[in-house]
Formats: structure tokens, C-alpha cells, sequence
């Protein structure tokens, strides 16, 4: 046997030994590009990259590749990365590394996206407000903080202003909280897009286009989005004109739509406050432009909308035959509407249960056909039972976060 001597022993443990974490600590100033950049790609998994009160001046997008970092500033109003004067990078910053917690600071005017991350798994975004200060304009902005492809999502106590597509969107992903956060002034406030076993809760979605959308679309890396719970929101006066830009899906949300679900299955709406939406307090409908994508079902299935407190909605619905459609109904328009699109599938179940009354089916033969509306108004919908999908539960350390 070979006796090693004690310093040889202590030499073979340190050399074994994970680094020790560390804090690298950043300063507003003339050189905040280059240090805040340059602390991102010096840090190593466990770091924290602490960012001091005050205003950053960013030229370039910032981007992180390393898992398990924490980049944190001293709050949502104190430290502000501002990218008024931004040259390149399609977003505030890029995040393509798992494990990863932003928490306690601000994005301004990001020439893109305010926060993204790709392809990550645990990532948490915590305490952040991204804002477009000039208001809702066509330039500003698609997503305020954007996971997509992810997994493990959580967005926790997030504000966003002013963006051009969606204020909170969750894209591609899987097993996702969004809860605490504010969404106003954007085309749709949150939006959960070929997604799946999302939760979504305890926000107030107000002043924005559209309130809360869940749809699925075709031809995407991830499709058949599923499962998602939609409660303990406010989604009160969604008034703003719609500024996306032209050709973008969510240009054909109306104003005024609270709730929207659009080709997406398992999605339960419930215990909500939905007030002040002129469209809709809740709307299904199905996906109608032309696709050639044999697997997407373009229609809503097994729907629940349930126990949700319903203020004064739909006074004024905002999409195209909207207005015939409320003057064939003597000027009152249930708050909660279903296109009756059938799927295109044989003989699949469609199971929509819209137990929130008054309900209308407009029975259109096929999606976006208002000229051949049938509609039909009933105290509830009910077409089977839907189990409700179980909560999301996020890995332990997310769940520490959460508490915290």
C-alpha cells in the first residue's frame, strides 16, 4: 500500500476541491459595458455577479454561457441597465446557460428582447422590471423577459412595460410558474405559447392589448402545447390599442380580450378577477391562417372556465363582425365566447366546458368565418369532464427562491 505523505494528501484534496464561490462586484461608469461583459464571462458556477445601485449606460447586448450564476442588482429601481444608446445585440441580455437566477434590477429600452433565455434549464427570473419608457410603440421591444426552449421556468414578482409583442412570454417550454408580476402597457400582457404545465397565478395583467394568452401554433421545434392553469389573476381594463407590428401573431388580438386561448389542450381558467375587457372576459378560438403542418390541431380542446368573478366585459368586442354580432344580440354580448370550431381531427373530443354563464358558441363552420356565424347563447357549455392538471412543482433549490 502507498502511504502518501500529509502535504502530498492536502495537495490531492485542494486540487479536488471546487473553487470556492465568489462575488464579482460591478459599478456604473464610463468602462460599465466592458466590466459588466467581462464579469459575466469571469464567473464560474456558483458565482454571484452583484451589480451596484445606479444607472448602467450599455452600447451592446450582454450575454452569460456559464451555469449557475446569480446576477443580482440592488432592486428593480435602484439598479437600471439602460440601453437608450444600444448598437448591437438582439436583446438586454442573453442567458444560454442553466441554473441561472436574475434577480433585483432593471432592463430599459432594450433594442430587443429585455431578458432571454435559450435552451436553459432552471432559470429564474426574480424582482425585475423591463420597460420601454417611451410607452407602446410598434419599435419598442418584442418580450419583456422571454424564456423559450426552457425548462424549469420561474418568473416571480416581474413588471413589464411597453412590449411590442408580449410583456411575460414563455415559449417551447416545459414545467413553468409565472406568479406575482404585473404586465401593462403591451400587446399581450402574458403569454404562454406551445407550452407545457404551466402555471400561471397571482399576477394583474391591466392596460395591455390582450390580458392572458395560451396558444400553440405550427411548424415550431415544440409543439402540442397542454396543461396550463390560469388562476388567482387580476385581468382588469386591457384597453390599449393594438401597436404590434404588422404580420405579428398577436396583431390579431383584439383590444379587450382578457382571456384568450387558441389552440392549445388542458387549459383551466379559474378563481379569477375579470373586469373591464371589451371584447371578452374569455375567448376560444381557433388558429386561422393557412398551415401545412399535418400534426397541429388549430383548435382549443379540453377547456375549463370555471369560478371566475366576471365584471362588466364584452361591451364592445373589438375583432373583425364584432359589432354585427352584438347588434344581432340586442346589444348585450355574453362575457365568455367560443368560435364552436370542431377539430380537424375524426372523431376527437373536444371537451369545452364553459361553466362561467352567460356563454355564446358562434358555430362557425370553420375558423374565422364570422360571416357564417351561427351563434347560440346558454347558461353554460359542458361536454365532459376535464381532469385538472396537477401543480407545477419546480426542483428544490427554485422552490428556496420562491419562499425567499
Amino acid at each position: 500500500m502507498r502511504v502518501i505523505a500529509a502535504p502530498a494528501v492536502m495537495a490531492v484534496l485542494l486540487a479536488a476541491a471546487p473553487a470556492a464561490a465568489k462575488t464579482l462586484s460591478v459599478s456604473p461608469g464610463a468602462d460599465a459595458q466592458e466590466a459588466l461583459q467581462l464579469a459575466l464571462l469571469d464567473a464560474k458556477p456558483g458565482d454571484v455577479v452583484e451589480l451596484a445601485a445606479g444607472r448602467y449606460e450599455l452600447t451592446d447586448g450582454l450575454s452569460l454561457d456559464v451555469d449557475g450564476v446569480t446576477v443580482k442588482g440592488a432592486g428593480p429601481e435602484a439598479t437600471i441597465l439602460s440601453f437608450d444608446g444600444q448598437k448591437g445585440g438582439a436583446e438586454g441580455l442573453l442567458i444560454t446557460s442553466d441554473r441561472v437566477t436574475v434577480r433585483d434590477l432593471a432592463v430599459e429600452n432594450s433594442k430587443g428582447d429585455g431578458v432571454k433565455s435559450k435552451d436553459a434549464d432552471q432559470i429564474s427570473m426574480i424582482n425585475l422590471r423591463v420597460e420601454w419608457t417611451g410607452g407602446p410603440k410598434a419599435t419598442n421591444g418584442a418580450y419583456g423577459v422571454y424564456p423559450v426552449g426552457s425548462t424549469n421556468v420561474l418568473i416571480e414578482g416581474v413588471t413589464v412595460r411597453g412590449a411590442s409583442d408580449a410583456g411575460i412570454y414563455v415559449g417551447q417550454s416545459k414545467n413553468i410558474v409565472v406568479r406575482g408580476s404585473r404586465a401593462e402597457f403591451n400587446v399581450a400582457g402574458i403569454e404562454i405559447e406551445n407550452s407545457s404545465n404551466a402555471d400561471v397565478y397571482d399576477n394583474v395583467v391591466t392596460r395591455n392589448t390582450g390580458g392572458i394568452l395560451v396558444f400553440d401554433l405550427p411548424n415550431l421545434p415544440v409543439m402540442g402545447g397542454h396543461s396550463t392553469r390560469i388562476f388567482g389573476n387580476r385581468i382588469v381594463d386591457n384597453d390599449t390599442p393594438n401597436f404590434a407590428p404588422e404580420g405579428n401573431i398577436v396583431a390579431s388580438v383584439p383590444v379587450g380580450a382578457g382571456v384568450m386561448v387558441m389552440a392549445n389542450r388542458n387549459v383551466h381558467v379559474f378563481d379569477n378577477e375579470i373586469d373591464g375587457n371589451q371584447t371578452a372576459a374569455v375567448m376560444l378560438v381557433s388558429y386561422t391562417r393557412p398551415f401545412d403542418d399535418a400534426n397541429y390541431e388549430p383548435t382549443p380542446r379540453e377547456v375549463v372556465v370555471r369560478d371566475n368573478r366576471l365584471g362588466r366585459n364584452a361591451w364592445a368586442p373589438a375583432f373583425p363582425g364584432g359589432e354585427q354580432l352584438l347588434a344581432a344580440l340586442g346589444g348585450t354580448m355574453p362575457p365568455v365566447m367560443w368560435d364552436g370550431v370542431g377539430p380537424e381531427g375524426a372523431g376527437e373530443a373536444q371537451k369545452i366546458n364553459l361553466l362561467n354563464g352567460p356563454v355564446i358558441n358562434l358555430n362557425l363552420p370553420k375558423a374565422g368565418a364570422m360571416d357564417q356565424a351561427r351563434p347560440e347563447v346558454a347558461a353554460k357549455i359542458e361536454q365532459g369532464a376535464v381532469a385538472e392538471p396537477a401543480a407545477v412543482v419546480l426542483p428544490e433549490d427554485q422552490a428556496v427562491l420562491m419562499a425567499s
